[in-house]
């Protein structure tokens, strides 16, 4: 008989040599501390970290004004969602919370689900159901999930090299003038924190009579007057077909969508199995998540903070002699080239310094690519960053790592 068990002893061994096996720390988020929190270790002793990798990237999800309406739902109408809304209806926050993303990104209708993978895969599938003859250009470094729904739809598809607008012309065409074209890209990439060039896409699409697919997952509530993402930010909100966010990262809570017009969203709710087929965001979640989205509309001195503490690290490891790469954007990535090296001095600067961030290794990032994420938020202050700055520095020497010249 097959050795069922051997094979999955043998799957994880091999993640294992390749020094990329993922270990979870056990960290309990303590309200109002953010982003402070408590690790158990493994004898069970507790350690007080401060988190760096969170992409909680605002600290909504310890806001006053988010955990307040997600303790007044549920006071007001229980924990769950009894259901999918096509058998147990919808509740009034998840209506309201539709309608104030559909105005954030300035579109006639917004779709929620129950994470932002899920909008992916389920709308990017679904959209060549309801368009025969689809033909979906990607670009090289989108999400898995969208990776996963393109798949997923088995149409035809064509990758182009990342954020290359030359390629991707050339690719629109040499496909067929009138068959119906997606193009699906993200606007910032979580991993090197670069940005696409939005009004460059869209012209494209204008050009050969493409559809455009935009996920904002890692820029909605960071861009933009208002926080609507980078379409925001670059004025295009409408000449994007289709956007796609989580609720999951700045807004503080758990759940994705998707934002367009009226027509698309009814067709992808009428469509999508991901949608028709699952229970719906318990009423918590979408009362909080609606009460962080009107905070954010009001207060873009969170988006001031948030990329200044974002440029003022990006600085100091490079004074430091730090490696850190390139990022246009928030995200801040350190690169260390190999994954043994990176899991080393992540595992260090928790266990020596109380400081957590994750390595990041493949398959999310190429082989060689290795790197320490970084996402600083508006409460990581300059003591945080001074002992941050301290340790990264020991460690790098420790673990003789490549250094970039320190700045003059």
């Amino acid at each position: 008989m097959f050795d069922y068990k051997s094979a999955f002893e043998r799957s994880i061994e091999q993640v294992r040599v390749e020094g990329r096996y993922r270990v979870f720390a056990d960290l309990k988020r303590v309200r109002g501390r953010f982003p402070r929190a408590v690790r158990r270790r493994e004898d069970g002793t507790e350690q007080d970290v401060v988190v760096w990798c969170s992409n909680d990237y605002l600290g909504m999800g310890q806001h006053p004004v988010v955990t307040e309406a997600m303790q007044a739902e549920i006071e007001a109408a229980g924990a769950g969602a009894g259901g999918t809304r096509n058998i147990s209806g919808t509740t009034r926050s998840a209506v309201d919370l539709e309608a104030e993303l559909a105005d954030w990104h300035q579109k006639e209708a917004a779709l929620l689900f129950t994470s932002g993978y899920v909008a992916n895969e389920a709308t990017l599938a679904t959209l060549q159901k309801i368009l025969p003859g689809l033909i979906i250009f990607s670009d090289a470094l989108n999400h898995a999930s969208m990776i996963a729904g393109i798949r997923h739809g088995g149409c035809e598809r064509h990758v182009f090299r990342h954020n290359d607008l030359e390629h991707l012309e050339g690719l629109l065409a040499a496909a067929p003038a009138g068959a119906p074209k997606l193009i699906a890209f993200e606007s910032v990439y979580s991993m090197d924190g670069d940005i696409a060039d939005l009004k460059g896409t869209i012209a494209l699409a204008h050009k050969y009579g493409a559809m455009t697919y935009l996920d904002e997952v890692h820029a909605v509530g960071l861009y933009g007057p208002r926080g609507a993402g980078v379409a925001e930010r670059d004025g295009v909100l409408d000449q994007i077909d289709i956007i796609e966010c989580t609720l999951g990262k700045a807004i503080g809570v758990m759940g994705g969508y998707i934002a367009a017009d009226a027509v698309i969203v009814d067709a992808i709710r009428s469509w999508a199995s991901g949608f028709i087929f699952t229970t719906s965001l318990p009423p918590a979640l979408t009362a909080g998540a609606l009460a962080s989205v009107r905070h954010l509309k009001a207060h873009p001195e969170l988006r001031d903070r948030h990329q200044e503490r974002a440029r003022t690290l990006k600085a100091r490891f490079a004074a430091a002699g730090i490696p850190v790469m390139p990022s246009e954007s928030h995200i801040v990535p350190v690169f260390v080239g190999d994954p043994v090296h990176a899991k080393m001095i992540s595992d260090m600067l928790l266990d020596e310094h109380g400081i957590y961030v994750q390595p990041i290794n493949y398959p999310t990032v190429p082989k060689g690519t290795e790197r320490l994420r970084f996402t600083p938020s508006p409460d990581h202050d300059d003591g945080m960053m001074d002992e941050l700055v301290r340790a990264m520095d020991k460690l790098w020497t420790h673990c003789n790592v490549a250094r970039r010249p320190a700045a003059a």
